[in-house]
């Protein structure tokens, strides 16, 4: 008797967590990055901006390996990654982190691998058991909890971090959608072609809002850095890795990044990490642990 199974194979979970893991390496820098940024350019300049450049990096990539044109069913697609990972995420934490610091913005953001898992569901048509959702409740109270309680208005949130919210949900769909196509077209394909369909959107935005009177090294330093790693090479990685080993499989690899943004902030940006901001994280990312342990 066959029996049908979705785990993936244990000769490609090392290559995808591998991948995984380098793509998060990368954009676990990304909010400190976006915080030097924003501190001397318009954030909407830095969301858009900094995809619009990286657009002209995937056109010159695209047209050194002869890629072919997606089909319309994939161009579709694209508009979706892009909407997620090319617009959405950009802009909000852009507009957030004008007021709020790498820090907070991490710890908020560690919804992001549960947003993940849960578009992963959606998109594969999966259906995880009551543990899962759990899980999946507890860690997003977990969230809503913190930036409620630590926000300038007592028991309220900031408009911050509503921006954060809206980020990780679109990223979260951006990054299932992403690594489903890049099963087709490859991990560095399906960024470049996504930041190529958003270019009509990001170049008009990106001129309109380029104002470079405040800029100094440090903004320019960050709006390099979200534009060359965060917005194009880190998705070479991180898609591929998606692909190979499964979005809900590799998205635990997320379960570092906040982590690895709070070490950033602190050592770089001299920001303060309390023991709150601490606890939350850990809070949050034992809900996620116990997601994907659900899952599997």
């Amino acid at each position: 008797m066959k029996v049908e199974s979705n785990v993936i194979a244990p000769s490609r979970i090392t290559p995808g967590l591998a991948l995984g893991a380098l793509g998060v390496l990368g954009f676990s820098f990304s909010l400190p990055a976006t915080r030097l940024a924003v501190a001397g350019l318009d954030p909407w300049f830095v969301a858009f901006g900094r995809a619009a450049v990286a657009a002209l990096l995937a056109i010159a990539y695209l047209a050194f390996v002869r890629a072919p044109r997606p089909t319309r069913h994939q161009v579709v697609r694209l508009v979706i990654v892009a909407l997620g990972i090319v617009v959405g995420f950009p802009l909000f934490t852009s507009l957030a982190l004008t007021t709020q610091t790498a820090a907070h913005g991490a710890v908020v953001v560690a919804g992001l691998p549960m947003a993940t898992a849960v578009w992963a569901v959606v998109r594969a048509g999966e259906r995880p058991g009551r543990r899962f959702w759990l899980a999946s409740g507890i860690g997003f109270v977990a969230v809503l909890v913190f930036v409620a309680t630590t926000g300038a208005v007592s028991g309220g949130l900031e408009l911050a971090d509503l921006f954060l919210l809206i980020a990780i949900v679109l990223c979260g769909l951006g990054y299932a959608e992403g690594g489903a196509l890049a099963r087709d077209l490859g991990g560095a394909r399906t960024v470049c072609w996504a930041l190529v369909v958003s270019m009509p959107v990001t170049i008009p935005v990106a001129l309109l809002t380029a104002d470079f009177n405040g800029a100094d090294g440090s903004s320019w330093f960050g709006f390099g850095y979200v534009t060359v790693i965060s917005m194009f090479l880190g998705f070479f990685a991180w898609y591929a890795g998606l692909a190979r080993g499964g979005v809900a499989k590799v998205g635990q690899v997320q379960l570092a990044q906040p982590i690895l943004t709070l070490a950033w902030s602190a050592l770089l940006l001299h920001e303060p990490v309390g023991w709150t901001t601490v606890a939350a994280a850990v809070a949050v990312l034992t809900c996620v642990v116990w997601t994907q342990r659900s899952r599997s």
